[in-house]
């Protein structure tokens, strides 16, 4: 296990989330679930290489937006795809923001986000950060275009 994992508080539903994270991404994996007695009480899973671990904690904590997982997304193809599975149930947020339907916030996100939103030249990083803005799902290239000042 690496040294940091992150440490997801659901009700109780950690092993259903579980396997819809691995329905979503190719690369997943159920590793263990803990049991107490016939009760799933803890899972630890893989996703995209990523081991996280969920726990049915009870009501006492709700995930929030403070924390999401950021997925760095090669293609508007895998853009969609993963936004399309993960809004079923969910709440599109702005800036390719989502909260799935376990409450778990996602940022859908290209990879080409930070070189455009980081380009030398501030015109055309500041083009693309106002493109970004008004953007609930990411269209790359939208973000391309206003980079380029088109």
């Amino acid at each position: 296990m690496p040294k940091i994992t992150p440490f997801l508080w659901f009700n109780d539903n950690a092993e259903a989330a579980a396997k819809f994270y691995c329905s979503v991404f190719r690369n997943s994996k159920i590793l263990q679930l803990r049991r107490s007695g016939k009760k799933v009480v803890g899972v630890t899973f893989r996703v995209e290489g990523q081991t996280l671990v969920a726990l049915n904690g009870g009501p006492h904590y709700q995930l929030t937006p403070a924390i999401s997982l950021l997925v760095d997304c090669e293609s508007q193809a895998e853009i969609d795809a993963l936004w399309k599975k993960l809004s079923r149930g969910g709440k599109p947020l702005r800036c390719g923001w989502i909260t799935d339907k376990f409450g778990l916030t996602w940022q859908i996100i290209p990879a080409a986000l930070g070189r455009l939103i980081g380009d030398k030249d501030p015109a055309k990083a500041d083009r693309a950060w106002e493109a970004m803005m008004k953007m609930v799902k990411i269209d790359l290239k939208a973000l391309e275009r206003a980079h380029a000042g088109k």
